[in-house]
């Protein structure tokens, strides 16, 4: 098992509601016609956090090689106006990326990282509002 993250280029927030719904589609979509087991994923507006389980033999960096080719060329699909305003050099990802594996003794505490990533999102803009920050 594995546990990526992820940035748009120049870390836009595009991924606000319907933006969201439609990435986690369009990668799960990659993921089960690659065979690639996502048990885990959540899009805050400006990174991806996915927790993926697949063969040994399918190394890390082609798990992302074809989550972010088939999902940015279907979102550039979905939204070409996106594409235009914020993405100006054509490319949705940057080209680096964070894995780290996952064992048996860690994997609830990190799938539980995961599913919980907007609501530590929201927690801290609220932390941030009452301190005067926003």
């Amino acid at each position: 098992m594995y546990h990526f993250v992820w940035i748009p280029k120049y870390r836009r927030k595009v991924f606000s509601d319907p933006y969201r719904e439609t990435m986690k589609a369009i990668i799960h979509k990659a993921g089960y016609d690659y065979d690639i087991d996502i048990v885990e994923l959540e899009i805050p507006e400006d990174h991806i956090h996915m927790v993926v389980r697949s063969e040994p033999k399918i190394s890390p960096s082609h798990i992302m090689y074809v989550i972010k080719s088939i999902s940015a060329r279907e979102f550039f699909k979905c939204y070409p106006d996106i594409k235009r305003r914020y993405f100006w050099g054509g490319k949705l990802w940057t080209q680096s990326y964070f894995v780290e594996t996952i064992g048996n003794a860690n994997e609830e505490a990190i799938r539980e990282y995961v599913q919980n990533q907007l609501i530590e999102l929201d927690r801290k803009e609220k932390n941030s509002e009452q301190l005067g920050l926003f």
